[in-house]
């Protein structure tokens, strides 16, 4: 099968399990990938395989207990958590700056997002659904590596992977209102939210590429793949496509060195 061509910033590779995304321009700084439905997951051995694929062994993995929020782990030198999934506190988003650490997150339609600084040796994971969005997690990570870390943001490269596309995304008007009660301005809304006849999409794609762009990354440092997990519901799991029965899908990043 030939999988779907991605923006001009990202490749595929094919690892032991099947096939995964990269970013070209993050790759040059760190090991990460954007997982496809071939790895099962979320079960150990999946995960151990999505470790593999950065160059890192199991115990070196971290994760959250993904809450649809916008609550940030923090792994630090000296308190880099336990590796014991049992032990995964709430969050949506780990940020680190321990090299060789390896941060994930799960989605099946949610928009992950990967980040690494070119220069400070830091990096994230993000998960980023409509909840996450409208709460700015993407932002609130920023912000948690430039105060715990001392990262500069105009530094940092961000690759946005496989996620519902705007064309896809069609949802319902509590989901304005939301946005609107957690203080987005109306420029933004009418940038994310369109109307189709009788149907209202959210493009996630440009809310997290507009945050990230508001908490100082440059745009020409954000990269979106460009392909939507319900357009392509035989490459990736999709939670719309394929409800309770969906996989899950990872993101991975493994910390780089300070350079």
């Amino acid at each position: 099968m030939t999988p779907p061509a991605p923006d001009a910033a990202f490749h595929w590779t094919v690892e032991p399990w099947g096939r995964a995304l990269r970013c070209t321009p993050l790759e040059a700084i760190a090991q990460h990938a954007f997982t496809s439905k071939q790895l099962r997951l979320p079960d150990l051995q999946g995960w151990a395989a999505a470790a593999a694929s950065v160059g890192a062994a199991p115990g070196q993995l971290r994760r959250v207990k993904q809450v649809h929020g916008n609550v940030v782990r923090v792994l630090k030198q000296g308190d880099t958590g336990p590796s014991d999934a049992d032990d995964r506190p709430d969050g949506d988003a780990v940020v680190a700056n321990v090299p060789g650490l390896v941060l994930a997150v799960l989605v099946a339609d949610c928009v992950p997002i990967l980040v690494a600084d070119r220069t400070g040796g830091a990096a994230a994971a993000i998960h980023a659904g409509w909840r996450g969005t409208c709460a700015r997690v993407a932002p609130t990570a920023i912000e948690q590596m430039r105060r715990h870390f001392g990262t500069d943001p105009a530094n940092l490269v961000a690759a946005i992977g496989p996620s519902i596309g705007p064309d896809d995304y069609e949802v319902g008007e509590s989901l304005m209102e939301a946005f609107q009660q957690a203080g987005h301005t109306q420029a933004e809304l009418s940038t994310w939210f369109e109307r189709r006849q009788s149907r209202l999409t959210l493009d996630l794609w440009s809310a997290n590429r507009d945050q990230l762009r508001a908490a100082g990354v440059p745009p020409d440092q954000i990269f979106t793949c460009g392909l939507s997990t319900l357009a392509h519901p035989d490459v990736f799991d999709s939670y719309r496509s394929a409800g309770e029965r969906a996989g899950r899908m990872a993101a991975v990043i493994a910390v780089p060195a300070v350079i």
